[in-house]
């Protein structure tokens, strides 16, 4: 195989993009790999392998137990596919997201130990934590894929991208498959997490969104 590094190692996430992988790579290596250590994402020949440091783990894993706990108190139907991998072969795309969820098509999938693109929905949101920014640009990869919601967290904020029906990405105030959830203010609590232990700062966020669903003007 003939390939070219065109992206080396950035900080803090290790990341490196290669040209030219043949698809049958990438599947390979997506069979080799447990899905925690790495994320692999592959968009026609062009295949990033990142390694995600301490600090992108815990913050993608935060956000991702805020969503879980804002679905549980607004009473949303969940399941949760983190790092699952999701491929489609006649379209040589694939990626690993740090969070991905099934919530308008939770039923459409519930209870499948695999989950095939090719006859079943694409997950509902998926999650990217972008501490280093990514050498390979994902929204071709999203889109071809139909997944109709994406978060970039950069720390600074939540970046909302809504599928549109020309098959591009919108930039959001709001997200549209959690009605509610309270994107501004991810960034706030996830920096919590250097001062209070984790426990802690969920309770303290199932809190806030008790509060806001019992009294919705105060949003």
């Amino acid at each position: 195989m003939s390939n070219s590094t065109h992206a080396a190692v950035s900080r803090p996430e290790q990341r490196v993009v290669m040209d030219d992988v043949p698809w049958s790579v990438y599947l390979g290596l997506v069979e080799a790999s447990d899905g925690r250590h790495t994320r692999i994402a592959y968009d026609q020949g062009v295949m990033e392998i990142m390694s995600p440091s301490r600090v992108h783990e815990t913050e993608g894993n935060l956000i991702g137990r805020m969503v879980e706990t804002f679905t549980e108190e607004a009473g949303l139907p969940l399941d949760v596919v983190a790092s699952t991998t999701f491929k489609r072969d006649d379209l040589e795309r694939g990626f690993e997201a740090d969070e991905s969820y099934y919530i308008a098509n939770c039923a459409a999938v519930s209870g499948l130990e695999e989950i095939d693109l090719s006859i079943h929905p694409p997950p509902d949101l998926v999650i990217e934590v972008d501490i280093s920014r990514s050498s390979m640009k994902k929204f071709g990869i999203f889109s071809s894929l139909g997944i109709p919601e994406v978060w970039r967290y950069d720390r600074d904020q939540v970046h909302v991208f809504v599928l549109n029906s020309e098959g591009e990405y919108d930039s959001a105030e709001e997200s549209v498959v959690l009605p509610g959830f309270p994107v501004k203010d991810v960034p706030r609590w996830v920096e919590k997490w250097r001062t209070i232990n984790q426990t802690e700062l969920i309770r303290a966020f199932r809190r806030e969104v008790q509060a806001q669903l019992a009294d919705p003007s105060d949003d």
